[in-house]
């Protein structure tokens, strides 16, 4: 069963946690809805975390005696020193996030004259019966039917995507073009074909197995109205899938921490590090101003076939235009429910963000564009230590895991319920009280099950795939 918009949770108004009935009655459709095997994770996260704080307290002495045995040596003085740096710039960036995020605002939807001209570029392989509803999501739009081109991608697919985007073809007639390529090429060269076959002053990419609200299309587009120094949007994503399985509930949380309040912060910088490939939009000017060399990237003498919107993004940046975010444009988009599929997307994304981390360090210190740069460096910067960092950090966990195995694990979750609290507070005061708890079974799993994704993506940056195409 294809997942539709109205299936899912879209609950977009600030709820009232202060209303006990609410709570209640959210509380009751949580246990309702909730499986067995929901139940237990979120259980279990909390009386490990519960275990943690007592055991911590037990063991305060020996803990005390860790750091002291680590700090009468240069290297874990060394260490020390630099972790606690480490940790008291990270304080101060969050902080410096937070003010940022206050100060940012999404802009209101332009009027039906002032929208620009918009191409949609639906990329397409192997997602079936979805695309179908992708692209009825888009007609759906609330957007001037002759300011839109909507055209559709088959990538070489196996499966039956063709089929549905000639279904899509019968219902919608001359309000979407569909065509395929010879063979299956890669997402970043069917965009390319979108591109230069788009007839649009704004070019806006959605994955094929996503849908829209109503309003996304003109939210997303207007800030290229009001702001001409604008050339890129990125959208606001939320988990489509997210009542199928367990990971997808706690993506979603990571998600809207990511998107509404990461992306917020970086957007009031006009300096959104990527736009997304589920929604994006760029100014068509200043996408064919880096065109030949976006579909030419190399890495290490391989063509870049991964990380799309990553490098777009970069490009646009190098050239000086502001890349913003629009909260009010939301798209739903399916994630991997699957340990498997997870850690595969996740090494994709760590692959894009080394190297689009060393694109960016070529120009991030130069004169770039006009106006103050050093919130965009320090967001550059903030990326480049979690990249440097990695390692020294792995060491360490496993030399921690090694000589003091129920420390580390009493610490560790000692440290997730501490920093996992924000997460929580942040969704249940923009979505949901009761969804919020699994950003911390999210901050389990990424810890003790994902922590080797970043020093594994720096080791094998070169390697080319999607890995979850299939």
């Amino acid at each position: 069963m294809t997942p539709r918009l109205n299936d899912v949770d879209r609950s977009d108004t600030k709820p009232s946690i202060a209303n006990g009935f609410l709570l209640k009655s959210r509380f009751q459709s949580f246990i309702q809805n909730a499986n067995a095997r929901g139940v237990f994770v979120m259980g279990s996260t909390f009386v490990l975390m519960i275990a943690s704080i007592y055991i911590m307290y037990v063991l305060q002495a020996d803990y005390d005696q860790f750091n002291q045995d680590r700090m009468s040596t240069t290297f874990g003085l060394i260490f020390m020193v630099i972790a606690t740096g480490l940790f008291l710039f990270k304080a101060g960036f969050f902080v410096y996030t937070l003010y940022r995020y206050f100060r940012y605002r999404a802009i209101a939807s332009v009027s039906d004259e002032e929208l620009p001209t918009c191409t949609v570029i639906v990329p397409a392989y192997n997602e079936g019966k979805q695309v179908y509803a992708t692209l009825m999501s888009l007609a759906e739009s609330d957007y001037p039917v002759e300011k839109l081109q909507l055209l559709s991608i088959d990538d070489g697919s196996k499966d039956d995507t063709w089929h549905w985007m000639q279904e899509a073809k019968k219902v919608l007639g001359d309000r979407v073009s569909i065509c395929q390529q010879p063979k299956n090429m890669g997402k970043r060269h069917a965009l390319y074909r979108g591109f230069n076959e788009g007839i649009g002053e704004v070019f806006v990419t959605v994955d094929s197995d996503s849908i829209v609200k109503k309003d996304t299309l003109r939210n997303l587009v207007s800030p290229f109205v009001t702001n001409e120094n604008c050339g890129a949007v990125a959208g606001n994503i939320r988990v489509l899938n997210n009542k199928e399985a367990l990971i997808p509930k706690m993506l979603d949380v990571s998600f809207v921490l990511s998107f509404e309040f990461v992306r917020s912060a970086e957007s009031s910088l006009n300096s959104v590090l990527c736009t997304p490939g589920a929604l994006a939009a760029y100014r068509r000017t200043a996408v064919f101003a880096c065109l030949d060399a976006w579909i030419n990237q190399t890495f290490m003498g391989q063509p870049s076939d991964i990380g799309e919107d990553r490098a777009m993004t970069n490009m646009i940046l190098k050239q000086g235009y502001h890349v913003l975010f629009q909260r009010n444009a939301y798209a739903y988009t399916n994630v991997p429910e699957k340990y498997k599929g997870l850690y595969k997307m996740f090494i994709r994304w760590g692959r894009s963000n080394v190297r689009e981390n060393i694109e960016m360090s070529k120009y991030v210190f130069t004169n770039f564009r006009k106006g103050n740069k050093a919130g965009t460096r320090l967001l550059f910067f903030s990326q480049a230590t979690k990249i440097v960092m990695s390692y020294p950090f792995l060491l360490f966990m496993l030399y921690f895991v090694l000589t003091h195995p129920i420390l580390f694990v009493s610490s560790t979750f000692l440290s997730i319920l501490v920093l996992s609290t924000f997460p929580v507070i942040f969704y249940a005061n923009r979505y949901n009280f009761i969804e919020s708890f699994w950003a911390y079974s999210y901050s389990v799993m990424y810890t003790f099950g994902l922590f080797w994704i970043t020093p594994y993506a720096i080791a094998t940056a070169n390697r080319r795939g999607w890995l979850t195409r299939g």
